[in-house]
Formats: structure tokens, C-alpha cells, sequence
């Protein structure tokens, strides 16, 4: 039996992970769960799925939780110690859900362990994706996508040559915001933005994919995950979210990865690889769909997915100034603290004020949290001078869990 840890077990990628598990209890069980502060969520999931260690963000969620199941049965552990003990727990794979900067410690926890980790925290590899490769690759440790886009990607490349890869091409929703005109886009709203097309997901990754930062975080993942030459990472913007990504080859071939966008399908193949589980989906039926629609990301109604692109460019410690700004300005917007165009004015500032500095290294942990937070505290700064923001703060990269849960 297959033990599962879920790191942000309340979140969107979390609880669709336990859906998979509860399917299928002859090969699965679940070892350690970590969460935020949705106590009542966690309490249920800890009744549920009996796990041998729980963490929580704070010492206040820890008590709640305690008084929800007196009768306990299970270690529980606070912070971010605790998140990092939930990620070296017995268990053959971790599933890394948080949101954010936050992912990147517990991440490196479970791959020094040795352990398969199946990866939706993106930004663990935006912010040190050498760090977390490296890790990785010392341990003996498997790094497994769980975005659709990269799920797809990895299908499609299992059994080619890297050397006979052309291009890689992500492809994009294009988010709620993909035929709005510039000035109407301006004026979005926090409940606009939230009102994703296609997909079911947590607040600032929702956000992300209405600015089209997400798609930048993804190429940056992308170029980790697979060592890929940045310069053949593309996206494409397709409104159906059928075809997940796709693979050009030098002799012109093109290999894609199709399927309904439901998460539990990535889920379910980092768990099992290489098996593929009967997960009971509605079957993909083309015919009815008619006609798949593809288009190129408008750059001037959304400036994050170049900005995204020049951090990559620009060497390994710009990506994680990229992705702390992001995450403050994000949570700004979402505390209606300022308007959806902050979000790639404040990244472009604290990206030109960090080209401005010298290039710091990045080949330890402290390194990439000396850049995070001084981004944050760049990007704070430049919201409270431009928007009158208060900036509430995100998730740093030490912060205790929170971010998915």
C-alpha cells in the first residue's frame, strides 16, 4: 500500500488528492496531512482519513483542532518545523499543494528523503529551481508534475529523445479576462477575476491565471522540470482547455496530451505512474466539443507573461523576485488594497529595481530567502507609494503552512 502525504490537504489540488485516495483504499493511505487555519475543513479530513502526524500554521489552529478530536490518535505538530516534519513522514509520495513561496521548504524536506514528490507548488521551482533539481537529483528523489500543463508534457515526452524536442508549448485557458479590452480589464474586480472559465482552483492561483502570471510561473517550472532551453518554451492560449500542452518535434511531428479539465487525472498519474487508475471521469468526446480554438497571449493586456519571461531570461535569482512580488501585489488585489493593473505594475518596479542590484547567488536556501524577502519588502513599498496600498502581507518562502489550506 502506497502511503500519501498531502501538504495544503484544504486547498483545491489538496482535497481533490484525498477524492483520488478515498476512490481507491485498497492502495492508498494516508500518512501525514498539513494545512493553514481551516480548522473545521482539517478536523473533518483527520476524522476521515486517520493520519499518523497533522500540521498546522499556528499554535490558535492547533488548539481548535484539538478541541474538535479530543480523543486525538494522531501527532500533531505547528509551524513551519511542523510543515517540514509532515514532509519527512513515512510515506512514498508527497504531494506538494501548497500555494507559493511557502512550498519550497517542505519541498526540499521530502525530496531529501528520498521521497516521489508530486508537485503542483510551482513557485517551489520558480523560486530555486537548481536548488530543488539538485536536491532531487542527490537523494535519489522523484520530482513528478501535478499542473495539467506539465502532467502533459511528461506523458508526451515518456519514451521520445530530449534531443529530437523542437518546442514546447503550454497552453492557457487565457483566464476570465482573455476577450476584454484593456480599459475594461482595468477596472476588474476581485469577483471578475475569480470567476474562472474552465478550472476550479484557490484564489491566487485563480488571480494568476486572469493575469496570465501563471502561465509565466509555468514556463519557468517548465524549464526545471524538463531542462528545457528556454527559448523553445511557448504558450499558446486555447479558451477549452482540452488540449493540455504539446510537444513539436524536429522531423514535424506534434504530440498532445488531450483531456477534460479535471485535476484528478494529473492527480491520480503522479500517484500511480507508471499505472493509470479507472477514475470514473466523463470520457473526452470530440466529436460533440466540434472545434478547438487556439491563439496567441495578447502581451499589452497581459504584461505578466512577459515579465515572467524576462525573469527567466535574466538568470536564477530575478524568477524568485518575480514570484515574491507577484504574491504580495496578488494578495493586495485580493484584499481590494489595490487594483488588478497593480499586479504587473508593482512586478515590473521591484523587477527593474532588482536588475539595479547586484546579481546575488542563489545556491542555498538563504540565498533564495534573502531575495524573496527583499522583494516582498520591495514590493510592499512600491504598492503603499503608487496605490496607497497597505499591502497585507503573503506568504514568504519560510512562512508556516497556509498558502493551500
Amino acid at each position: 500500500m502506497t502511503g500519501v502525504c498531502v501538504l495544503g490537504s484544504t486547498g483545491s489540488i489538496g482535497r481533490q488528492t484525498l477524492a483520488v485516495v478515498e476512490r481507491f483504499p485498497e492502495r492508498f493511505r494516508v500518512t501525514a496531512l498539513a494545512a493553514g487555519r481551516r480548522v473545521e475543513a482539517l478536523a473533518a479530513q483527520v476524522e476521515r482519513f486517520r493520519p499518523e502526524l497533522v500540521a498546522v500554521a499556528e499554535p490558535a489552529a492547533a488548539e481548535a483542532l484539538r478541541a474538535r478530536l479530543p480523543k486525538g490518535g494522531f501527532e500533531l505538530v505547528t509551524g513551519a518545523d511542523g510543515l517540514d516534519a509532515a514532509a519527512r513522514h513515512p510515506a512514498e509520495v508527497v504531494v506538494s499543494a501548497l500555494v507559493g513561496a511557502a512550498g519550497l521548504r517542505p519541498t526540499l524536506a521530502a525530496l531529501g528523503e528520498g521521497r516521489r514528490v508530486a508537485l503542483a507548488n510551482k513557485e517551489a521551482l520558480v523560486v530555486a529551481g537548481a536548488l530543488v533539481v539538485r536536491e532531487a537529483a542527490c537523494a535519489g528523489a522523484e520530482l513528478f508534475p501535478v499542473d495539467s500543463e506539465h502532467s502533459a508534457i511528461f506523458q508526451v515526452l515518456a519514451g521520445q529523445r530530449r534531443e529530437d524536442v523542437a518546442r514546447i508549448v503550454l497552453t492557457a485557458s487565457g483566464g476570465p479576462f482573455r476577450t476584454w479590452p484593456a480599459e475594461r480589464i482595468a477596472r476588474a474586480t476581485v469577483e471578475e477575476a475569480l470567476r474562472h472559465p474552465n478550472w476550479s482552483m484557490g484564489p491566487k492561483i485563480t488571480v494568476d491565471s486572469a493575469t496570465l502570471m501563471n502561465k509565466g510561473l509555468e514556463l519557468i517550472e517548465a524549464r526545471w522540470l524538463f531542462d528545457a532551453d528556454p527559448a523553445r518554451l511557448a504558450v499558446a492560449v486555447h479558451p477549452e482547455s482540452i488540449v493540455h500542452s504539446w510537444v513539436e518535434l524536429v522531423d514535424g511531428s506534434v504530440l498532445a496530451q488531450l483531456g477534460l479539465p479535471d485535476m484528478r487525472g494529473p492527480i491520480a498519474l503522479a500517484l500511480a505512474w507508471p499505472e493509470r487508475l479507472p477514475l470514473g471521469l466523463p470520457r473526452l468526446d470530440l466529436p460533440a466539443l466540434g472545434a478547438l480554438h487556439f491563439e496567441e497571449p495578447d502581451p499589452a493586456r497581459f504584461p505578466c507573461l512577459a515579465l515572467a519571461r524576462a525573469a527567466l531570461e535574466a538568470g536564477e535569482a530575478a524568477p524568485a523576485a518575480l514570484n515574491a512580488a507577484n504574491e504580495v501585489a496578488v494578495a493586495a488585489f485580493l484584499a481590494q488594497e489595490a487594483p488588478f493593473p497593480a499586479i504587473a505594475a508593482v512586478v515590473a518596479d521591484v523587477l527593474d529595481a532588482f536588475a539595479a542590484r547586484p546579481a546575488p547567488a542563489v545556491s542555498k536556501l538563504g540565498d533564495v530567502l534573502a531575495v524573496d524577502a527583499w522583494a516582498r519588502d520591495a514590493a510592499r513599498a512600491r504598492l503603499a507609494e503608487r496605490f496607497g496600498a497597505r499591502a497585507p502581507a503573503a506568504h514568504a518562502a519560510a512562512a508556516a503552512p497556509g498558502g493551500g489550506g
